[in-house]
C-alpha cells in the first residue's frame, strides 16, 4: 500500500521551526518581482503555519546561478514583495542557505515570524541532491512543508533528500490543490475532455501527448509545434520554424489519432511575421504563407475554430502559448484561448509559464478552476512519471 502524504493540517506546527520550500523563482527586472503568480500562490500554506504559531523558514531556488553566489539571483526581491503581499514588517533574507548566518536568523525568530534563505542554488549539493547539504538545511527545521510543485519533478536536495531526514513532514495548500486538480484529469476526466497543446517543440510534448491519446476526445495544437504537425500534412510555411526530424513523429500521431478516433484540430489561418520582433501581424490562411514570412501566432479563424470545440467541453486542459506570446503582435491567440476557457463551463486547468502569462494579463485567472504553478512538474505528472518531491513526503 502507498504511504499516504500528510497535509499542512495534520502537523504539528506551533513554536516549530517549519521549513517551507516554496517556488520564488520569479521573474525580475532592475531589483523588482515582475510576475508575483508563484509568490501569491504560496501564501494560503505561509498564513497558515503562521497563524499556529510556527516560526516559518522559507527556501527556494532562483533562476540558475550554477551552484555559485550571484547578486542578480538573489531572493530579496522576492522577500521584499512577500512582506508586502503578507502584511508583515519584514521578512528577514538570510545572506545565505547554509552557514552561521542564517543559523542565527533562524534562532532568532519568534513564533509568527518570516525568515527566508537565500538562494539553495548558490551551492552545488542543491542541484546535486548532495546528502550533506541536505543535512545543513535540516539542521534549520523541526517540521518540513513542501509546496513547491513547481520544483516537485526535480530531484534537488531541498525537495527530495531533505524531507527524508525530517520525520514531520507534509504537503502545502498549493501543492495538494495542484494534485488534486491534475488527478482530476489524469485519472477520470470529465468528457468531452479537450486539451489545447502549443509552445515551441513537438519534443517538449512527446510524453503528454502519448497519455492524452488516452484521455481525450479532441486536441487542439498552436504555437510553433503546430507548423510541424502543418508540415506533416504537406503544408508550405515560409521561414516558419518547423522541427524536421519530428515531422515523421507528428505525422504519426495524428495517424494515431484518427485511429482511435480523436479528433485533431490544426490552424487554418495563421498570424505571420517577417521575423520574431515584427511589429504587426499579417494574416494569412494555410497554403498563402509568404516565403519570406514566418508564422508566428494562430489567426482570427483558428481562434473562433477552437473556441467552438472548447465551449461545450466538460474539461479543459491548456498548456503552451498558441504563438509568440510575448511579442504583443503575436499574443492575440493565446488571449483568445484564455477567453474560451474562462467562458467555458467545464473543468478547466491552465499550466505551463506563457499560457498562465496569458490568462493573467487578460485578468481571468478567477475564473478557472485551477491555475497550476508548475510547468515540466504539471507534464510531468500527466505522464504518470514518479515526482521525487511528492515521493519524498510519503
Amino acid at each position: 500500500m502507498t504511504k499516504k502524504i500528510r497535509s499542512i493540517d495534520e502537523l504539528s506546527l506551533a513554536g516549530k521551526r517549519v521549513f517551507v520550500r516554496v517556488d520564488f523563482n520569479v521573474p525580475l527586472a532592475d531589483g523588482e518581482v515582475t510576475d508575483d503568480t508563484r509568490i501569491r500562490a504560496s501564501i494560503p500554506t505561509i498564513d497558515y503555519a503562521l497563524s499556529q504559531g510556527a516560526r516559518v523558514v522559507l527556501a527556494s531556488h532562483l533562476g540558475r546561478p550554477k551552484g555559485k553566489p550571484k547578486a542578480e539571483y538573489s531572493l530579496e526581491p522576492a522577500a521584499r514583495r512577500l512582506a508586502e503581499l503578507i502584511g508583515v514588517g519584514e521578512v528577514t533574507l538570510a545572506d545565505d542557505c547554509i552557514g552561521d548566518g542564517p543559523r542565527k536568523v533562524v534562532s532568532d525568530l519568534r513564533e509568527g515570524q518570516i525568515a527566508m534563505l537565500e538562494n539553495l542554488r548558490f551551492h552545488p549539493g542543491e542541484e546535486g541532491n548532495d546528502a550533506a547539504f541536505a543535512k545543513e538545511l535540516a539542521s534549520f527545521a523541526d517540521v518540513y512543508v513542501n509546496d513547491a510543485f513547481g520544483a516537485a519533478h526535480r530531484a534537488h536536495a531541498s525537495v527530495s533528500a531533505l524531507p527524508e531526514l525530517i520525520k514531520e513532514r507534509g504537503a502545502g495548500k498549493l501543492l495538494l490543490a495542484e494534485l488534486a486538480a491534475l488527478d482530476t484529469i489524469r485519472l477520470d476526466p470529465p468528457r468531452p475532455y479537450v486539451a489545447v497543446l502549443g509552445g515551441a517543440k513537438v519534443s517538449d510534448k512527446l510524453g503528454v501527448l502519448d497519455v492524452l491519446m488516452s484521455k481525450v476526445d479532441s486536441i487542439l495544437i498552436g504555437g510553433a509545434m503546430a507548423n510541424t504537425f502543418l508540415a506533416a500534412r504537406g503544408a508550405s510555411l515560409g521561414k516558419s520554424r518547423v522541427e524536421a526530424d519530428n515531422i515523421e513523429t507528428a505525422a504519426n500521431i495524428l495517424a494515431r489519432a484518427k485511429e482511435r478516433g480523436i479528433e485533431v484540430l490544426l490552424p487554418v489561418d495563421l498570424r505571420c511575421g517577417s521575423s520574431l520582433d515584427a511589429a504587426a501581424a499579417t494574416i494569412s490562411l494555410l497554403g498563402s504563407v509568404a516565403e519570406d514570412t514566418m508564422a508566428l501566432d494562430i489567426g482570427p479563424e483558428t481562434e473562433a475554430a477552437f473556441a467552438a470545440k472548447i465551449a461545450p467541453a466538460k474539461c479543459v486542459f491548456w498548456n503552451g502559448p498558441m504563438g509568440l506570446f510575448e511579442n504583443p503582435a503575436f499574443s492575440a491567440g493565446s488571449i483568445a484561448i484564455a477567453r474560451a476557457m474562462a467562458s467555458c463551463e467545464g473543468f478547466t486547468v491552465v499550466g505551463g509559464g506563457d499560457s498562465v502569462a496569458a490568462v493573467q494579463q487578460a485578468g481571468l485567472a478567477s475564473e478557472f478552476d485551477h491555475v497550476s504553478t508548475g510547468g515540466g512538474a504539471s507534464l510531468e505528472y500527466l505522464e504518470g512519471r514518479v515526482l521525487p518531491g511528492v515521493e519524498a513526503l510519503r
